[in-house]
């Protein structure tokens, strides 16, 4: 059976040497293998296999629904996998889930709060979970529930606004300083102003050397916090590797977007371009404007086409979008469910 043109190019992204790379095993800190998950014959999640080193944020990004949140369920032991395994530290998920539990903080999706205890509680109830004396939690509690700015930490949790419960649930998955941090669309319904609160305090914690898991289907999220992220759709990882190298592997990973003073113009360079090996789409747009999809390098192709029109308005370069990639590797847009 011939391949789709979305399963080569899905096959062109898995190529990545993050993804196949001969690195010894010991600098992965999680590997992933083979990892499945049913539910009464639905399969959830779909033979993944990805490696996360030591002290970097790792991201798994795509829609509602791609079996992201299935993925961390059974990374941080709450589901049991129908097939597959992973090593998490020096353990085994299918094997020793109690060692790995003391390794790891979880921040799910749904928040973990007790509406019923103040801020100040509930981080502290769950430091006391992990055994840590009642001095080192309340000095944790404190510095955490600032660091989230979370004012009246003595007021119940039900008073306060769905943002600032979602940034307590964070402190309280960090109390107790975990190895290894998983964090379940941690932005998920925040304000801007909230948002960048945790995206500053995430980046903070990657300079201790922690290593953060984190899911989204937010692309500038995923650009703006991963080392290297992981596309999954339908249960599958159709991409892995920094956003760097699967922008790279990308069919039609650069564009040059020209516009011209006329239609006249925008056409005779259409017929010059259409011959350019390099050239893999041509896109005529409004305001006179050319979008060109093409393989290589920018600085030579830039030079090439410059050489070939005898004049135009206006140049800009950029990459293919995140938006943009997922979009050839599935044929639909990030933001569909």
């Amino acid at each position: 059976m011939n391949a789709t043109k979305h399963e080569v190019l899905q096959s062109n992204y898995l190529e990545t040497s993050y993804f196949h790379d001969n690195v010894d095993s010991s600098e992965y800190i999680i590997e992933v293998k083979n990892l499945e998950k049913y539910f009464n014959g639905f399969k959830a999640v779909d033979g993944i296999n990805f490696k996360i080193r030591k002290g970097e944020l790792f991201s798994l990004l795509g829609p509602n629904g791609a079996g992201k949140s299935t993925t961390i369920r059974m990374l941080t032991t709450v589901l049991k996998p129908t097939s597959g395994d992973a090593r998490i530290s020096e353990y085994s998920l299918k094997r020793e889930k109690n060692n790995i539990k003391s390794l790891i903080g979880v921040c799910p999706q749904e928040n973990i709060v007790f509406d019923a205890l103040t801020a100040e509680d509930n981080v502290e109830f769950v430091g006391r979970m992990h055994g840590m004396s009642a001095d080192d939690v309340k000095e944790r509690s404190k510095v955490l529930l600032e660091k989230m700015n979370i004012a009246g930490r003595k007021k119940p949790a039900k008073t306060f606004s769905g943002g600032m419960k979602r940034r307590l649930s964070l402190a309280m998955s960090l109390v107790h300083q975990p190895e290894i941090l998983f964090l379940d669309e941690p932005t998920a319904g925040l304000d801007p102003q909230a948002r960048r609160i945790v995206w500053d305090f995430i980046h903070e914690l990657k300079t201790t050397g922690m290593t953060i898991i984190l899911t989204t289907h937010d692309m500038a999220e995923a650009d703006a916090l991963s080392d290297h992220l992981a596309i999954i759709d339908h249960g599958k990882v159709i991409a892995c590797g920094t956003v760097d190298d699967i922008k790279r592997s990308s069919d039609n990973g650069n564009v040059i977007e020209i516009s011209f003073f006329s239609r006249e113009e925008l056409i005779k360079a259409k017929q010059q371009l259409e011959h350019v090996d390099s050239v893999k789409q041509i896109i005529c747009g409004e305001n006179n404007k050319l979008t060109i999809s093409f393989a290589g390098g920018a600085k030579g192709f830039k030079r090439d086409i410059l050489n070939r029109l005898e004049s135009f308005k206006t140049l800009h370069f950029r990459e293919d979008s995140l938006e943009e990639i997922f979009l050839k590797l599935t044929g639909r847009e990030l933001r569909e469910n």
